[in-house]
């Protein structure tokens, strides 16, 4: 059976190891994404930042009036945001590890009081056994 000392130290290496696991895991990046209409004559460019960085019109484009340039800008920039959400898509959700380190380091203290205070019990109760 483990003793106090030795389960404080797994306790203490399991945090350790959950917290180099963290550590590790970053999160994907976004790349820059861009999108053509309008016959390639409106271009859009997102930044990594997530922002427009980027809005290139040919002025002919012009010649086909100004609903046909928003609807053609509208898409643009609809098609760039989705080819960079597809870039940075992750097929299964990252989970939030410093959540779970917290959770665990809470559950750990936790089980280390108590066992504390199931020691103290049961040596309590064996001295009271051997007075009798």
């Amino acid at each position: 059976m483990l003793g106090e000392d030795a389960l404080e130290q797994q306790l203490a290496e399991a945090r350790a190891a959950l917290r180099e696991v963290s550590r590790g895991i970053t999160p994907p990046e976004r790349t820059e994404s861009a999108a053509e209409a309008a016959d390639g004559r409106v271009r859009v460019t997102i930044g990594t930042d997530g922002r427009v960085s980027d809005i290139v019109i040919d002025p002919r484009v012009l010649r086909e009036g100004s609903e046909y340039l928003a609807a053609e800008l509208r898409r643009a920039v609809n098609d760039a945001l989705d080819g960079q959400e597809a870039a940075v898509e992750v097929t299964e959700p990252m989970p939030d590890l410093a959540a779970i380190a917290s959770t665990v380091e809470r559950l750990q203290d936790e089980s280390i009081r108590q066992m504390r205070a199931m020691t103290q019990a049961i040596s309590e109760t064996m001295r009271k056994l051997h007075r009798s």
